[in-house]
């Protein structure tokens, strides 16, 4: 029996474990795949007190050093299944079964699809979600970049690192992204924009060779020679496992107090996954801290 089972090991999970192993919580956190989440394909932050920049990567390891330097358990396992609401919490793995008093949803969100009739078969053949994966696949190559908020374009800025030419097509006629970003992007000449359009499939032989695209607002279609295509166009929150047992929002994010309680005992929720204004790596780290020591007061609570 563990105190706390922490669910993701991105910056939320990762600054949980921290808390919690600090407070001499029995806890154990469960990565399926790699520590960090998305921020481990981040080039670089800027944004990140006490880094004037550093790479996401390097900040995961700097955080995964200090957790096990304070003792956290870390398993990589699959999560099949969770009874979360009784007393005793449940997560059942591909392993084992775990057992807690308290558990913290932190399995953040992964990048949405374009969702067009080719896209799953040039998904790994020309069409990426990470640009720090895979921007140096296209030296002097001719790419496009689909959405307008903070992501397209840090990628976009990247993929000039690489590419002759980036296109970033937004399907409204002004970007999301900060005004710091959009200063950047309007200054690089390898950079072009097409506005006001959306794409409606992909094509090409063997690789994405070509983008077939509709202006919404006139209706007109075009195509658009390109030999990539990178996608971010927004994030879907991972919460298959707990629809149906925690409060969602419309978009599948789960609501909680401001104190990371979800509406049911002993369950609380931090980082991406959860329903808020703003999804930076600080904020998933503030989210975390806060769900750990209200977690820890709920533990102690089940001992009076």
């Amino acid at each position: 029996m563990y105190d706390l089972i922490i669910l993701g090991g991105g910056p939320a999970g990762l600054t949980a474990g921290l808390y919690a192993a600090r407070s001499r919580l029995k806890t154990v956190l469960i990565e399926k795949t790699y520590l960090g989440g998305q921020i481990v394909n981040t080039y670089q932050l800027e944004n990140y007190p006490g880094y004037e920049e550093i790479s996401g990567a390097d900040l995961i390891a700097k955080m995964e050093a200090q957790v096990r330097k304070h003792g956290l358990e870390i398993v990589n396992e699959d999560v099949e299944s969770l009874d979360i609401t009784g007393d005793v919490k449940k997560v059942k793995t591909s392993n084992k079964t775990y057992e807690a008093k308290a558990i913290i949803l932190a399995m953040g969100a992964t990048p949405k699809k374009l969702g067009v009739p080719n896209e799953d078969r040039f998904i790994g053949a020309g069409i990426s979600f990470c640009a720090t994966c895979d921007g140096a696949f296209y030296r002097d190559a001719t790419v496009a970049v689909i959405g307008g908020g903070n992501t397209a374009v840090e990628d976009a800025l990247y993929l000039t690192k690489f590419a002759k030419k980036v296109y970033i097509i937004h399907r409204r006629n002004e970007l999301r992204a900060t005004k710091i970003e959009q200063e950047k992007a309007f200054a690089n000449e390898k950079i072009e924009f097409i506005w006001d359009t959306v794409v409606v499939d992909v094509e090409g032989e063997y690789g994405v060779e070509r983008l077939k695209l509709k202006n919404v607002k006139t209706g007109e279609e075009s195509t658009l020679n390109v030999d990539g295509v990178f996608v971010a166009i927004g994030y879907a929150p991972n919460t298959e496992l707990v629809k149906g047992i925690v409060d969602l929002d419309e978009y599948g994010y789960i609501m909680t107090d401001d104190d990371m309680r979800t509406n049911i005992p002993g369950v609380f929720a931090a980082g991406d996954i959860r329903h808020k204004s703003l999804r930076q790596v600080i904020t998933a780290a503030g989210d975390g801290a806060i769900a750990a020591y209200v977690a820890e007061k709920y533990i102690d609570s089940l001992k009076k």
